[in-house]
């Protein structure tokens, strides 16, 4: 009966966890709905509105079927069977939205990189060299994650009545799985480390966490508060698939997730408060370095002494 009891509770945390993250997605897509009505939609759109909106949406619609799909509820007399799905036909249907959920967190997070690459792009004044880096990078890493996480997958799906599909997975398998997540984090870092290399080297060691004076400062600002964030939730979700048990394996997958998109979303609003003309149009009347952020071409000098 304990082993019983403590399998229930690790349901009941992970189902707890899936719901947190969700909440998380669509109150803030609520509490900034305003805000993206007045910088996103009633202006001209650009390359960082069209992500944007492609960052938000595909992980909400994402999110919301896999909600629908995963706490369907079956009843008993439904599980044992039915007119149109036996058992068998049920946990196939069941797989295959295990399938779609991990094909989705993939490529939430493959969405994530790219907006960060192209912000750390502008953010070097569009170099092409670090751009192919990071884009060969990417591409190295998503690729590898792929192969390794769907080559053999080996997810379990479990129908549970009352709750609808429940996943688990094999030790091997969660193993690949959570290189998907130490990918994100080593990407993120390396992300984090470019852009404080380039704000040290264009303003020295005057970085404050707390003054958002311009530009310079809310990149930096925003930045370190994502990395600091998702080191914080993306930790612990790694170490749930190589020390956890086997319930509660990827129970952090979707929170961070959806923690991921929500901070991207806040970051990017934070820009397009700031400045409002299209991606990398990179300025050039104006002399002295220029520093390109995700929306236009910035003096980095005129940046800094208007803000002293």
């Amino acid at each position: 009966m304990d082993t019983i009891a403590a399998e229930a509770q690790e349901i009941l945390f992970c189902t707890y966890a899936i719901l947190a993250g969700n909440s998380i997605l669509m109150y803030d897509h609520v509490a900034t709905l305003p805000e993206e009505i007045a910088f996103i939609w009633r202006r001209p759109k650009a390359l960082s509105g069209m992500l944007f909106l492609f960052n938000r949406y595909l992980a909400l619609l994402a999110n919301i079927s896999s909600l629908v799909v995963a706490y369907a509820p079956l009843s008993d007399e439904r599980f044992v069977s039915s007119w149109f799905l036996n058992i068998t036909q049920q946990r196939y249907s069941c797989m295959r939205y295990t399938l779609f959920r991990q094909l989705s967190l993939i490529f939430q997070a493959i969405v994530v990189c790219l907006i960060m690459t192209i912000r750390t792009y502008a953010l070097y004044g569009g170099s092409k060299r670090l751009l192919a880096c990071l884009t060969i990078i990417m591409s190295a890493l998503a690729i590898a994650v792929s192969v390794g996480s769907f080559g053999q997958f080996l997810g379990n799906a479990v129908l549970l009545p009352g709750i609808g599909c429940y996943e688990t997975y094999a030790a091997a398998t969660a193993a690949r799985l959570g290189l998907a997540w130490l990918a994100e984090m080593v990407f993120e870092l390396l992300i984090f480390i470019l852009i404080v290399y380039r704000i040290c080297k264009t303003k020295g060691l005057r970085l404050s966490l707390v003054t958002r004076g311009n530009i310079i400062d809310i990149i930096f600002h925003d930045g370190a508060m994502y990395f600091g964030a998702m080191a914080l939730i993306n930790t612990p979700n790694i170490i749930t698939y190589y020390s956890g048990s086997v319930a509660v394996r990827g129970s952090l997958s979707t929170l961070t997730s959806c923690l991921s998109v929500t901070l991207m979303s806040r970051l990017m609003l934070n820009l397009h408060k700031s400045i409002d003309t299209g991606i990398l149009s990179i300025t050039t009347h104006d002399e002295g370095p220029s520093l390109a952020v995700l929306t236009t071409g910035i003096n980095v000098q005129s940046a800094i002494s208007s803000h002293p």
